[in-house]
């Protein structure tokens, strides 16, 4: 089990939520502190009340003032739990309970924790004491002066009295903790949201660039900026890269199919060395093939109407001397994820052989098959010809195969529409046209679907 989250997103919630734990663990702390002591100082000041009250029962010679006392008990009895004591040299007045108080007074919180000095006089300092069934007590007492010698004034209250408020209090204050807790964790949650939107936002555009587009917008925040410009750049170069070897495996395919082809063609009667042609035909293909698999653009994007459209046009042209129509039918939008000058390479070859073979049409479709991302289009070009006997079919995909001497072909088209279809991820398929003729099927994947 992991205990620091993979994601960005939940590292920062879990350092967040942590720290908004530990802050409300302070806070609450604090408060109950400042609002222990708030208790305490008013309960002492009560206390000291009750000592000024004794104090003026007891004169300057030392003598209690019974009678005063009596008329001060109303004043002095705050509650059951509540004592007082007056410790003179001619006898005690008051509750026992307080004979068993804690002389050692609680630290006062000086800068070297020290104590105020006991029986200072004139001063009151606060003491505590454990009644026997273990109820809590808070003093305050005093020691006055007199010419009799010294006499000690008491006054206690019952713990309680400070924890009742604060347990009164700690409840609506966890319960406003946990939900300035939440609203803390829901604004956090929130801002995680915004701030880390801009690199879903540039994640979405580099999967773009993957479909095709252009780059990303270099319109960031101040520290995505950087990355988005050396994003950018770095598809420039590859584009410049991948073009570069596009045009030196095409340039160098231009320059030797034609002389390959014209060789087998002149040593076809000669078993031996039409085998060292084809050989040497094969090898060329084959490196030919891996070069132009290292150069494949697979952001490419290229629509495909406008394209067929240019395409059946230029041919129309070339075999202006025969009476054969183009149809069309192509499914509106579609982008086909080939490089243009591959798919002109590809469909050029397949229109071109059709053309070459029909009696007086050819007819092209387009087609999208399946979900938009993942999909296939499906090209299919088909003639009104004499077709390719089932048994001929594979071998005239072949380099360099010319199944009709007639025509001035080399042999090669086929075998390049096939290589260029495997080549991005699709089929050539041959088949016998309904009516007769030939229907050559190719599948290529829409643009977005890599």
């Amino acid at each position: 089990m992991r205990l620091i989250p993979r994601s960005i997103h939940g590292r920062m919630l879990a350092l967040s939520v942590l720290a908004t734990l530990v802050a409300l663990a302070v806070a609450g702390a604090a408060i109950a502190g400042v609002l222990q002591r708030f208790v305490t100082q008013g309960l002492d000041q009560r206390l000291d009340a009750e000592l000024s009250l004794l104090a003026g029962a007891v004169g300057a010679d030392g003598r209690i003032d019974r009678a005063k006392l009596t008329r001060l008990r109303g004043l002095l009895d705050a509650g059951p739990e509540w004592r007082w004591q007056i410790v003179a040299p001619t006898g005690t007045i008051g509750s026992d309970v307080l004979a068993d108080l804690d002389r050692r007074p609680p630290l006062r919180g000086g800068p070297h924790g020290e104590r105020p000095p006991l029986d200072e006089p004139g001063r009151p300092y606060p003491l505590d004491a454990v009644q026997a069934r273990g109820t809590g007590l808070h003093a305050r007492q005093i020691t006055l002066t007199t010419s009799a010698g010294p006499v000690t004034l008491t006054a206690a209250a019952p713990r309680d009295v400070v924890a009742r408020p604060i347990r009164a209090a700690i409840l609506p204050l966890l319960a406003t903790l946990a939900i300035l807790g939440v609203l803390l964790g829901i604004a956090t949650a929130l801002q995680l949201r915004i701030g880390l939107r801009p690199l879903r936002a540039l994640r979405d555009g580099v999967a773009a660039m993957r479909r095709g587009a252009d780059g990303v917008s270099e319109n960031q925040p101040e520290e995505l900026r950087p990355l988005a410009q050396e994003l950018n750049a770095l598809a420039r170069d590859t584009s410049t890269a991948l073009a570069t070897a596009r045009a030196s495996a095409a340039n160098l395919a231009h320059a030797l199919k034609t002389p390959v082809a014209t060789l087998a063609l002149a040593v076809r009667d000669d078993a031996a060395a039409a085998a060292q042609v084809a050989r040497i035909d094969a090898t060329i293909r084959h490196h030919l093939a891996r070069a132009r698999s290292a150069a494949v653009d697979r952001r490419a994007s290229t629509a495909l109407e406008p394209a067929l459209a240019d395409l059946a046009s230029t041919i129309m042209r070339l075999h202006a001397g025969r009476a054969v129509a183009i149809t069309r039918t192509v499914q509106p939008g579609l982008m086909v994820a080939v490089d243009a000058a591959d798919l002109d390479e590809l469909a050029g070859n397949l229109i071109d052989n059709a053309m070459r073979h029909a009696v007086s049409a050819v007819r092209i479709d387009a087609t999208a098959e399946g979900a938009i991302d993942g999909g296939r289009i499906r090209l299919r070009v088909v003639d009104d010809g004499p077709g390719i006997a089932a048994e001929d079919r594979a071998r005239a995909t072949a380099p360099g195969v010319r199944l009709d001497e007639r025509d001035d072909g080399h042999g090669f088209g086929l075998a390049i529409a096939r290589e260029l279809a495997v080549l991005h991820g699709g089929a050539l398929v041959l088949e016998e046209a309904p009516g007769g003729g030939l229907a050559a099927t190719v599948t290529l994947p829409i643009a977005g679907a890599r």
